[in-house]
């Protein structure tokens, strides 16, 4: 089949469209320069013409192709203008044809019809497909061929589809960036204090996006992408961070400390599957860690799609930026506030500054505390020396979990506590046991009971887990250790909240320490705490106090049953009913569920209440029972239960009670002014914890001799 090709000939100012005539014809024979066929333009491409078999053709397809004359040049006589020509019309003035298959016509320039890409005001090469067919048709449909179009309707369902689509991606697209600049804001703002999130703090105006904007505006693209990225992510982090200070607050009644507080979150994770269960645990600690991620990879995301927009309106950008780090600057001047609350605001600046002290201070303060550690009021104390006054005494000291200041001054908790705490006085006196009571503020509030524990007992302030760990590998003299030293006491621990290996039993100086599983209970767990205290404590008396032995007796015991949530709570039952402990069984089905309260602070408090109650009713019921005429009983709480319970703004103080037998173990203490009875006075003497040892150890005789 021939192939008909146009091209643009360059005769002068105003090059004429001329066709280049069937491949298999002879050129014209005009010797003038200007038939002589030019080289086709460079972006000639080639174009099918349309079917032999086509009777009809649109107005598109059929093109009459008229060079333009000129005044200057002659014409050539392929012009409607050619006087040589006369009445009849040259072949450019012929109406378009396609040529037959059978009868192709040399005279018939056929040109195929051209895309709306394709036809330009420059004239381009255009070659048919192949005359076998077999190469599928290009360009636009033939006329009335609705096989590819779908007719009316399909144009009609494409423009509208085109219409609808064309509408909706706008509205995306905004939507999608309020989304982002949402998103990095509320981080922004996010408080880390559950008390002040509220609306009023996402009213503000954060400086860090005023000076994140001018910066991601004033760099160039790559750099631009990738300072957003890193801050968005690190945005991201700090949101995470403000959230733990949240729970710490909420739970410890401390921020989170990121140099010491990760270990703590393998505790927290141990806590909720004693507490929910074990399936329940690994789900909610897998969503925790994939909640952050995906926060820090959305955060970053939406600050690159942020940056984006900015750097398309860079100019309106930067004016806005201007006039946000104006409307900053006069409401800081001025200290413009709604609700109380600055406008001008740089809270994440305020948080990652806060973070950073406190990490530098932990670390600063790991070389101080070891120093300090060193220096030991009592350290150099011959043996002979040590607690003169107790000698032949048998002691208890017990800590009783989460037993604070609340439990005994809330007018919630209060009522259930006082009259335990009276009972079990009156009860004690008719046993022939005084007793007088104080306070203590703990080194820890809310949880981190060890911290409480190893304060009382070494004399150290040790609010941290690396002042534990310090102290712990440490030859700092603790105050049951000073039983061990003088070589007359046994000394033993029981501990049924113990279920891994314990080294700091060395740092106690106990000779024997019985764990969660070395107390033949064999009834069913109350939540976190391991078993019922009054079965510890009976066991206590059947496997060490009870039996006879040469020597007295120094006991350090850990009450477990007032552990959180408080739910579901043992009963007192019958001494002599206890067995192996399975009598629990139908008692810890019967009770509340920790779901059923966890979110509840009135129906927590109500709890915590009862199972303070029942430790107190089941130590001083076993010193009724089991206690003789050489029993000195010391015990006090190790921290208050967490704000949800005790309240924002509780102190971190905790009861603590002396009772014995003997007059004369009370008398060394009277000038302590403690309260008479189990229930200190509210203006009863309040010292720190980390002084009762020296107190203790100098008001039964020891003499101080400081380590050197």
């Amino acid at each position: 089949m021939p192939v008909f090709t146009r091209f643009r000939q360059p005769t002068g100012k105003n090059d004429d469209l001329t066709d280049e005539a069937p491949t298999d014809k002879k050129p014209s024979e005009d010797p003038s320069p200007d038939n002589e066929p030019p080289e086709p333009a460079r972006d000639s491409r080639p174009i099918e013409p349309a079917a032999a078999d086509t009777d009809e053709l649109s107005t598109a397809d059929a093109r009459t192709l008229e060079p333009t004359p000129t005044d200057d040049e002659p014409s050539t006589g392929d012009g409607p203008n050619d006087p040589t020509d006369g009445d009849e019309p040259s072949a450019d003035d012929q109406p378009f044809e396609p040529a037959s298959a059978d009868k192709p016509s040399a005279d018939d320039r056929s040109l195929a019809p051209a895309t709306a890409d394709e036809t330009s005001a420059e004239g381009r090469i255009l070659e048919p497909a192949d005359a076998d067919g077999d190469e599928p048709r290009q360009g636009p449909p033939a006329p009335g061929d609705e096989s590819v179009t779908g007719g009316a309707g399909g144009r009609e369902s494409a423009e509208g589809g085109a219409e609808d689509e064309g509408w909706r991606r706008p509205y995306l697209r905004w939507a999608l960036t309020l989304l982002a600049a949402a998103l990095i804001y509320v981080c922004l703002q996010m408080p880390n204090t559950l008390g002040n999130l509220r609306l009023r703090e996402f009213v503000r105006l954060p400086a860090e996006a005023v000076i994140g904007a001018a910066v991601l505006l004033s760099l160039p693209r790559r750099p631009r992408l990738i300072t957003a990225a890193i801050s968005g992510a690190a945005l991201g982090a700090v949101t995470v961070l403000s959230v733990l200070d949240m729970g710490f607050n909420e739970y410890l009644g401390r921020h989170f400390n990121i140099i010491l507080d990760w270990e703590l979150l393998d505790d927290a994770q141990s806590y909720m599957q004693d507490s929910m269960g074990g399936s329940t645990a690994v789900l909610l600690t897998v969503g925790a860690i994939l909640l952050a991620v995906v926060l820090m990879t959305l955060v970053a995301l939406a600050t690159v799609h942020v940056a984006n927009l900015l750097a398309r309106h860079k100019a309106n950008a930067s004016k806005g930026a201007l006039m946000a780090g104006t409307v900053w600057i006069t409401c800081t001047a001025f200290g413009v506030q709604i609700a109380g609350v600055p406008i001008a605001a740089d809270h994440t600046a305020g948080v990652v500054k806060v973070h950073a002290h406190r990490a530098l201070d932990t670390l600063r303060d790991e070389a101080q505390f070891a120093k300090d550690a060193k220096a030991d009021t009592f350290g150099s104390t011959p043996p002979a020396q040590l607690v003169p006054d107790l000698r032949g005494k048998d002691i208890v000291f017990t800590f009783i979990e989460s037993y604070g200041r609340s439990a005994i001054e809330d007018p919630e908790i209060a009522p259930g506590v006082t009259g335990t705490l009276d009972t079990s006085t009156k009860a004690l006196a008719k046993a022939g046991f005084h007793a007088k009571s104080g306070w203590l503020t703990s080194a820890t509030f809310g949880g981190n009971s060890w911290l409480g524990h190893s304060t009382t007992l070494s004399g150290l302030w040790i609010d941290n887990q690396q002042r534990y760990r310090t102290v712990m590998a440490s030859d700092h003299l603790s105050l049951t250790k000073v039983f061990k030293k003088t070589g007359e006491w046994d000394t033993v621990g029981v501990m049924p909240g113990v279920q891994k290996s314990w080294p700091e039993q060395k740092y106690y100086g106990l000779d024997k320490v019985y764990n969660a599983f070395q107390l033949g209970y064999t009834g069913p767990k109350f939540s976190w705490s391991t078993m019922p205290d009054q079965y510890a404590l009976e066991a206590f008396q059947r496997q060490v106090h009870g039996k006879e032995r040469d020597k007295p007796l120094m006991s350090e015991i850990i009450l477990t049953s007032s552990h959180q949530p408080w739910a579901p709570i043992p009963k007192m039952v019958d001494w002599d009913d206890l067995g192996d402990g399975s009598v629990f069984e139908s008692i810890q089905k019967a009770g509340v569920k920790p779901a059923d309260i966890i979110s509840d602070s009135t129906r927590s408090k109500q709890e915590y209440g009862k199972s303070v109650s029942y430790s107190v009713t089941s130590l001083t019921q076993w010193l009724e029972r089991y206690g003789t005429d050489d029993t000195v009983l010391v015990f006090l709480g190790d921290h208050q239960p967490m704000s949800r319970v005790s309240g924002v703004r509780a102190s971190r103080d905790v009861p603590i009670s002396i009772v014995a037998k003997d007059p004369k173990v009370l008398d060394r203490i009277a000038g302590w002014n403690w309260t008479d009875g189990l229930q200190p006075a509210p203006k009863a003497p309040v010292w720190k914890m980390s002084s009762f040892r020296d107190r203790f150890l100098t008001a039964y005789g020891s003499t101080p001799n400081p380590s050197k």
